[in-house]
């Protein structure tokens, strides 16, 4: 049976969750932080989460599970079946990932933990983050969902990222980064009106006190 190795708050773990649940597949789930303990190392080679651990062994990196889920063909499939429809839902949860969540992390531990970000990376996350949400206005169908009329993979990366990135444009770089984006923040409330979707955020708030209390210990 497949094992998911990671714990709620994790946005890149919840999107294999979620596949997982979207496709319909058996598996189990494991709490466990990220760390480099030799233990874990020994699962995930840069102690990160989430991880997939499948008969042959473990995977990691949220993208390489996700294409292993699609590569069994088991369940509700969330790629095309054609090449081009998958390169395009791959090309756009790579640009959510690159130009999206990741100049926002730079910004987490203020907009999360009242840790003060240097000016310079402010700046920078400001231009990267309207320059990311620019690009999935052009790229992006919203008919309804990310990629067109089927959930995708892309529409993963949009959930458990577009959230968090908003909450880093309001709190710590003073702008709306949906505020003319109305197709997006019409999706957004549509995936969170998904079973699947709210019994993750249920996880996630039932967890978020140990983790907070992890992330205290680290300091």
């Amino acid at each position: 049976m497949l094992k998911l190795h990671g714990f709620a708050v994790s946005n890149y773990y919840n999107m294999v969750h979620l596949a997982l649940l979207e496709k319909g597949l058996t598996f189990e789930t494991v709490s466990v932080y990220g760390s480099q303990d030799e233990a874990f190392l020994a699962i995930s080679p840069r102690g990160k989460v989430p991880v997939l651990q499948t008969e042959h062994g473990y995977i990691s990196e949220t993208s390489v599970i996700l294409d292993y889920l699609e590569e069994l063909g088991q369940g509700h499939p969330l790629l095309p079946a054609d090449a081009y429809g998958r390169a395009q839902v791959r090309s756009l949860a790579r640009e959510i990932e690159l130009y999206i969540e990741l100049p926002a992390r730079s910004c987490y531990s203020e907009a999360f933990f009242r840790m003060p970000v240097d000016a310079a990376i402010k700046d920078k996350a400001r231009v990267e983050l309207q320059a990311g949400i620019a690009t999935l206005k052009r790229h992006g169908r919203f008919a309804p969902y990310v990629a067109g009329e089927q959930l995708s993979l892309a529409d993963l990366y949009f959930l458990y990222s577009i959230d968090l990135a908003d909450v880093v444009a309001q709190r710590v770089l003073g702008f709306d980064l949906l505020a003319d984006f109305p197709a997006a923040r019409e999706l957004m409330q549509r995936l969170q009106q998904n079973p699947h979707v709210q019994a993750i955020a249920a996880e996630k708030e039932a967890g978020m006190a140990a983790f907070l209390a992890h992330v205290s210990q680290k300091r």
